[in-house]
């Protein structure tokens, strides 16, 4: 049974840099773990990955001490139930807009008393190697649940979504976000500032960690220095992309 790192950092008040992973290599975990990164956001929301290939990035993560979060592409009790049992440290919910889907994320990831995960002793039971009854208070311990906040509604219902017990994390999509207020893109918006500032006020007022993504290491700073402590830089595709643009610039026309 794992021991959260993550989620103890957090927790002691301290901020924790992550990044997003959507290609399918358990190098590209490793070079992240290797760069000093807290946690790896694997994305089977808007990448290609199965559960089964979410497995070997996640065993590629805890080799190199780093926390898996799985960002799932739906709140289903099976995606859910499915992605914890390979392992994940924790997940990364999408569009959560009110306190019922809140609660039904957590009945799902959680065993009783707190909630009704499906009981089988998989990967995450170290396949049965462990006291069932101990593997259920450790996993309800150290489990994460990270929720979105990423459109109007939610905001709207962001009070009501903090208050559910068992959220660890608010996270601020911000790109979805500026789509939904109707300004695409200007994540540093007027309009997007005082977003930013009720979700740090609500998330940190009802005892929960406020996280965001950002595209750069520059910008992770900025949103630190706001108060967000789960901050997400980049993901692999975007980063790699910007490192052989940089470099092919530096070639003369006459080469």
């Amino acid at each position: 049974m794992f021991s959260n790192r993550l989620k103890k950092k957090l927790k002691a008040g301290r901020t924790a840099f992550g990044t997003f992973v959507v290609i399918n290599s358990p190098d590209i975990i490793e070079i992240a773990g290797l760069s000093g990164f807290d946690f790896v956001i694997i994305d089977t929301e808007h990448g290609p990955l199965s559960v089964e290939s979410t497995q070997h990035l996640i065993r590629a993560a805890e080799l190199h001490d780093m926390t898996p979060i799985v960002r799932v592409s739906d709140a289903a009790p099976t995606t859910i139930l499915r992605t914890l049992d390979v392992g994940a440290h924790g997940i990364q919910v999408p569009q959560i807009n009110d306190r019922e889907s809140a609660a039904a994320v957590i009945n799902g990831a959680k065993y009783f008393p707190i909630g009704n995960r499906g009981i089988a002793m998989p990967r995450s039971a170290r396949y049965g190697t462990i006291d069932p009854l101990t593997y259920f208070e450790k996993s309800n311990e150290e489990t994460m649940v990270i929720v979105h906040c990423e459109n109007r509604q939610g905001l709207a219902n962001l009070e009501a979504i903090a208050a559910v017990p068992e959220v660890d994390v608010i996270f601020l999509g911000p790109f979805d976000m500026s789509q939904s207020l109707g300004i695409p893109g200007q994540v540093y918006h007027p309009l997007m500032d005082e977003v930013v500032e009720k979700v740090i006020q609500v998330t940190t007022d009802a005892g929960k960690v406020p996280g965001i993504f950002v595209t750069d290491g520059q910008q992770a700073q900025r949103r630190a220095a706001q108060g967000f402590k789960y901050i997400a830089i980049g993901m692999d595709t975007t980063l790699l992309a910007k490192i052989y643009k940089t470099e092919i610039s530096k070639l003369s026309e006459s080469v």
